[in-house]
């Protein structure tokens, strides 16, 4: 199989929302601008995910990304680190491959990765007895790079994931959330700041994940 095919298999997200903010200059990357903007996306309990989606400026060409324009799009859900305050801070977006037209009927928030455990899973249980499980997957990427992608399961799936071993391969189906939480800052100060991370619906252990 083609090497640039199966990285596209390994990770893929479809996305259909409002856009939440209008389009803002990123970068450059060999002479290609490329835009970042905020994609407001509905949860089935009516609440809604804030997603940050970054663009190629020659995918937008003939495409409404004004404030309250309603969007489909596919595209790879990727991570980069940015230097805070002389610390690396690991960062999340949705890069565009293609947009596309709305489904109806389809789920507005899905995705599909494909990757590696990199990091000892951390399991915990909420006061009310909740079991939540934390992953780290590296999704293999095209030209020797990988995407780190924070993940969390839930219940049976929390249960099921927490003795995996570093380096085990895993196929994960779910959506992408966001969700904000306080920082503390120093003794006096905090600040609410956004976390983004793959909420698990389904794992599937292995080379088995070729069969879906």
């Amino acid at each position: 199989m083609n090497a640039e095919i199966t990285y596209l298999k390994n990770n893929k997200v479809y996305l259909c929302g409002t856009v939440h903010s209008e389009p803002k200059y990123s970068h450059e990357l060999y002479g290609e601008g490329f835009y970042e903007f905020v994609l407001k996306v509905p949860r089935l309990s009516n609440q809604c995910d804030y997603i940050p989606v970054t663009v190629s400026e020659r995918l937008m060409s003939g495409v409404n990304i004004e404030n309250g324009a309603t969007l489909a799009l596919n595209g790879q859900f990727r991570s980069y680190n940015k230097m805070e305050n002389l610390k690396s801070k690991l960062m999340l977006t949705v890069f565009v491959r293609d947009f596309t037209e709305p489904q109806e009927g389809q789920n507005p928030n899905t995705v599909e990765l494909s990757g590696y455990i990199c990091k000892e899973p951390v399991y915990r249980t909420t006061p009310f007895n909740r079991e939540i499980c934390d992953l780290l997957l590296a999704v293999n990427r095209a030209y020797n790079k990988s995407d780190y992608i924070p993940c969390i399961a839930w219940g049976r799936n929390a249960r099921f994931v927490r003795d995996i071993e570093v380096g085990q391969k895993i196929c994960v189906f779910g959506r992408i959330q966001s969700r904000e939480y306080t920082k503390k800052l120093s003794e006096t100060e905090s600040e609410v700041r956004t976390a983004y991370e793959l909420s698990v619906g389904r794992i599937v252990c292995g080379e088995q994940e070729e069969e879906n």
